[in-house]
């Protein structure tokens, strides 16, 4: 008889928390929406016969891994489309030079382009936040702001302004520090160095003291073998590799605080863009986030590599933590600069430090973790 009665309250005790779970979740609104899911509920379109051909230019060289993932790209859609919509990539040069990929695309030369945004600060200095800022966004933070908090907006209005439709296409992830012949790890050590980089970091090592040339990147080892710089970077270690910097310097100063995030995007002229049909501009848009989505996993394989093979030849090093602090603070005031300076870098700056400070609590609590060789995690190596 007890044990009934203990069953009775069980199943009554049972009943009361499913009815206040209910109630709960009533109270509530669902967590997260997709809304891809409502769009695809009402397909009205049905798939194109039309053959159509466009050409793509870009800043990059066939020798360069950032050529592979616009390549890649390029293949999925015709994979995707069935050949339907074939993209014929050109490599820097080709049909254009690499610098005038924007003002080919912006006028109509080609349909399409492939970047890193941050080449047309020329043009307006908001691009370059679309591409890293120094001590920004890590590869998680560019994708999450831009396809959930709205950067993938801000990125198309300012590409919009040019005649163009843009997506982020390409995550490169980290750059490599800094191939030096001298071993630079506190802040007075780069005052004089001469240093070959591009962008912000090159404004923000001026404003430390250090002499700073944005070679461009055929120059680099030349400019690194005859002694006219002392040190430079060029992108992930992936694509350092080819470039043989280990083979004329001595160190590589890491982290490279100036690109946390590498992020590249395709932009198509408005004109050939808005004649495609439905299922194509779908088609894109889903080509561009599996490229996304590739890029990254793909050249970080390629950079663990690079990276065992790099310490066979030089010294890596670490600045040390009031350096990077000092970094940190010559960055901020900076950035704090350009903002007071064109109201684009600062929509876009602020979106991205907003998105920081409520990412954050996340981010602490999920700390320690990082998943370290076993000999190293109990020796208390746990932070990434």
């Amino acid at each position: 008889m007890k044990s009934i009665l203990n069953m009775v309250l069980a199943l009554v005790v049972a009943a009361g928390l499913s009815l206040n779970a209910a109630e709960a979740a009533e109270k509530r609104e669902k967590f997260g929406v997709d809304k891809r899911s409502e769009v695809a509920k009402r397909v009205d379109f049905k798939p194109s016969t039309e053959k159509i051909r466009w050409k793509m230019v870009m800043p990059w060289s066939k020798g360069l891994l950032f050529y592979d993932v616009a390549v890649h790209f390029a293949d999925s859609v015709r994979l995707a489309s069935g050949g339907r919509l074939d993209i014929k990539p050109f490599s820097a040069g080709e049909l254009v030079p690499a610098m005038q990929t924007f003002d080919a695309v912006s006028q109509g030369s080609a349909q399409v382009g492939h970047d890193w945004p941050g080449y047309w600060k020329g043009k307006n200095e908001a691009f370059v936040p679309l591409a890293d800022v120094p001590f920004g966004l890590d590869p998680e933070g560019y994708n999450i702001w831009l396809y959930e908090r709205g950067g993938l907006e801000m990125m198309q209005e300012l590409y919009g302004r040019y005649n163009l439709v843009a997506l982020p296409c390409g995550q490169t992830g980290q750059d490599m520090g800094l191939f030096s012949n001298k071993k630079a790890t506190k802040m007075e050590d780069f005052k004089g160095l001469r240093v070959r980089t591009v962008g912000w970091y090159m404004d923000i090592l001026n404003n430390l003291g250090a002499s700073v040339s944005p070679l461009p990147g055929g120059e680099v080892y030349l400019a690194l073998e005859r002694g006219v710089i002392d040190a430079a970077e060029f992108s992930a270690p992936a694509m350092n590799y080819p470039m043989g910097f280990d083979e004329i310097t001595k160190f590589v100063i890491e982290p490279g605080v100036h690109q946390p995030a590498s992020q590249c995007a395709i932009f198509f002229n408005k004109e050939a863009y808005d004649k495609l049909p439905e299922d194509l501009k779908y088609i894109i848009d889903i080509s561009a986030k599996e490229t996304q989505l590739w890029s990254l996993n793909w050249i970080n394989n390629l950079n663990s590599e690079a990276m065992n093979r790099f310490a066979k030849k030089v010294e890596i090093v670490q600045m040390d933590k009031e350096t990077l602090q000092q970094f940190r603070k010559t960055t901020q005031e900076y950035t704090e600069s350009l903002k007071a300076k064109n109201p684009d870098v600062k929509k876009i700056l602020d979106s991205q430090e907003e998105f920081v400070k409520s990412f954050a609590p996340w981010r602490e609590a999920r700390g320690n973790v990082a998943p370290w060789p076993y000999e190293d995690y109990i020796k208390g190596k746990m932070a990434q």
